[in-house]
């Protein structure tokens, strides 16, 4: 793929053989963006497990604690009364039941970012699996979006809170935070998205857990950061 000028100028800035600390690539990071709008700043990680066993399967969630600096829509399934207006007074943008899954279904509609449904919903949301799981907006428990606590969990992705999880070649591509948060901020989400990742540590994975780390923005180059050990 042929780059543009600012790219290869980017590309300049960072030693391509060098395995950065992580406050040092986050600084690389910084500087090579190039874009003339606000980069989001990515993670991606290769980890030492197989997904293909449930057992070794990684994701989860974490609040950032500087946010993501993104807005994000939240739409919540649940039965009208009590936890509507819990959904409603937490901050969600749609909140819903039957109306919303068909609205999906019939109107390809997908203006919200994060679903969050009750336990008991699960039924009429599991109808929409097949449109909203390749889009990784299926609602897990493991990354807190099926919960009673409905309040909480808006409240959490609100502020904040980001899901990993491993893909097809396991490696897990993550978010964690904007150009414009400056390196101390980016690297406190840093902090807490690699940490929560290293505790989501399957018992049943073998050698090396963190193979590979690569951080980028948007548009820049990657920069390489010396993987942690697990134990670290």
């Amino acid at each position: 793929m042929k780059r543009g000028k600012k790219y290869q100028d980017s590309v300049k800035k960072i030693d391509r053989a060098q395995q950065y600390g992580p406050a040092d690539a986050i600084k690389a990071v910084c500087d090579a963006a190039h874009a003339n709008f606000d980069e989001t700043v990515e993670a991606h990680i290769r980890l030492g497990v197989d997904g293909r066993h449930a057992d070794q399967q990684v994701r989860g969630a974490v609040v950032l604690p500087n946010g993501t600096g993104k807005k994000v829509r939240v739409l919540v399934f649940c039965k009208e009364g009590p936890k509507e207006t819990e959904a409603k007074e937490a901050g969600a943008d749609y909140v819903g039941g039957q109306e919303l899954v068909q609205k999906i279904q019939n109107e390809n509609w997908f203006d919200f970012d994060v679903v969050v449904a009750t336990p008991d919903m699960m039924g009429v949301v599991g109808r929409l699996g097949r449109v909203l799981g390749p889009k990784g907006l299926m609602p897990n428990p493991k990354s807190g979006t099926v919960t009673m606590d409905i309040a909480k969990a808006v409240k959490e992705i609100k502020a904040g809170k980001v899901e990993y999880r491993l893909d097809k070649s396991n490696i897990i591509h993550a978010t964690f935070g904007k150009v414009s948060f400056g390196p101390e901020k980016l690297t406190e989400n840093y902090k807490a998205l690699i940490g929560a990742i290293i505790k989501a540590k399957p018992a049943t994975a073998k050698g090396q857990y963190i193979r590979s780390l690569v951080l980028s923005s948007t548009m820049g180059p990657g920069v390489k950061v010396a993987p942690v050990r697990a134990d670290e």
